[in-house]
């Protein structure tokens, strides 16, 4: 009995010893994490700080958006109203430049109610998109 017991007590130790061994094998060939990051990261062209700061107040039916940039480019802004009834004409306003630390107003209206407003903004150095034909 006595013999088993060692045996046993051996076959374990064996067993923990070559735990440890495989385990410190596998930790020396893991690569190394990396020391420094590189010192210039690669030229990505980050997006200029761009676009007019807009808020819209809507009265009964007219829609009013002010806007004010606060940016070195001029931004072309439009207003977009979508009125409730299917039949009211949606509306889209004629592009207004808002120059650097310039203040823009633009309204618009629907006859009825209005169910959503928007404004949209372009970089004043691109051609202005093609206004969207309805209905065809």
């Amino acid at each position: 009995m006595r013999a088993i017991r060692h045996g046993f007590g051996a076959f374990v130790s064996v067993a923990v010893l070559l735990t440890g061994i495989a385990v410190a094998a596998e930790v020396r060939a893991a690569p190394a994490p990396a020391e420094e990051l590189p010192v210039t990261a690669p030229a990505t062209e980050e997006p200029e700080n761009f676009g007019a700061s807009c808020r819209t107040v809507v009265q009964g039916s007219t829609v009013t958006a002010h806007c004010q940039n606060p940016y070195p480019r001029t931004d072309r802004v439009r207003l977009h109203i979508e009125c409730e009834h299917w039949w009211d004409i949606d509306s889209d306003s004629a592009p207004v430049e808002v120059g650097p630390a310039d203040y823009g107003t633009i309204t618009g209206r629907c006859w009825k109610e209005v169910r959503s407003a928007w404004i949209t903004h372009q970089p004043a150095d691109q051609a202005p998109a093609p206004t969207p034909v309805r209905g065809s």
